[in-house]
């Protein structure tokens, strides 16, 4: 049985168009993979397919010698907005993924609640209602719902865009965190080289008219990272990205 996320899709087309065609990706258990390229090129595509919730494509995904076939509670999916319940408190939003059900009051007393909100920071505003959160609360609160099932592999889809500069830089370095002490996988979808640079693995350019796989990067800066302690290796994981869209007329 071969460990790991194996991504396979021969054809992904709407009508007409081809969105995805030619890819061939394997990734292995903890590693961080981002995906970068134009607007339009088949990236968030690409992720709704590993999830499970776009199933009409020629291929197959597979997840330790396991196909995906529609929704898996192996993978999680973070979104570009938190996609809170205005009407649930924060407790209560963590643990609308737990398959039982749990009352507001049940989950403010969960033990996985709790220690998902003490990992984002926020185990103080477990009662908050969402209107009452910042940008940034909003998606660690996104973030410990992501992981409330334990899942081996989480999406990302441009999570931190619409939050400030400053901001992003505390949550990016929460996900990386995260994913060291929880081992997942993550493959985050990214219009910015400074953050796939900061937290990749690798990072792979989809380009082209077809939406294939144009260049792959191996960024092999040291883990655990720092931006000050790194930072000629980060300059050289973004100089290396910047040149592979422009190989693409990216940029």
């Amino acid at each position: 049985m071969s460990a790991g996320l194996q991504i396979r899709i021969a054809a992904k087309r709407f009508g007409q168009r081809s969105v995805l065609q030619d890819i061939d990706l394997r990734v292995a258990p903890g590693q961080i993979l981002s995906l970068i390229g134009a607007s339009g090129c088949g990236k968030s595509t690409l992720l709704r397919i590993v999830s499970g919730l776009e199933r009409d494509y020629t291929g197959e995904v597979v997840l330790d010698g396991v196909r995906v076939q529609g929704a898996d509670r192996r993978i999680g999916f973070i979104f570009q907005e938190p996609r809170l319940l205005p009407w649930l408190d924060v407790a209560a939003n963590v643990a609308f993924a737990d398959d039982t059900g749990l009352s507001p009051a049940a989950a403010r007393q969960s033990p996985r609640v709790q220690q998902l909100l003490a990992e984002v920071g926020l185990l103080d505003h477990a009662t908050a209602l969402p209107k009452q959160l910042s940008g940034g609360q909003a998606q660690r609160v996104a973030l410990a719902r992501g992981l409330y099932r334990q899942p081996q592999v989480l999406l990302l889809d441009e999570p931190f865009s619409a939050v400030d500069a400053f901001t992003r830089i505390k949550l990016q370095d929460l996900l990386l965190r995260l994913a060291h002490e929880h081992g997942f996988t993550v493959l985050l979808v990214t219009h910015d080289i400074e953050e796939a640079a900061y937290l990749s693995d690798r990072a792979i350019v989809i380009g082209g008219h077809r939406g294939s796989i144009v260049q792959t990067q191996v960024l092999d800066t040291p883990r655990p990272r720092h931006r000050q302690d790194h930072a000629p290796a980060l300059h050289q994981a973004r100089q290396a990205l910047l040149a592979a869209l422009h190989d693409i007329h990216v940029l």
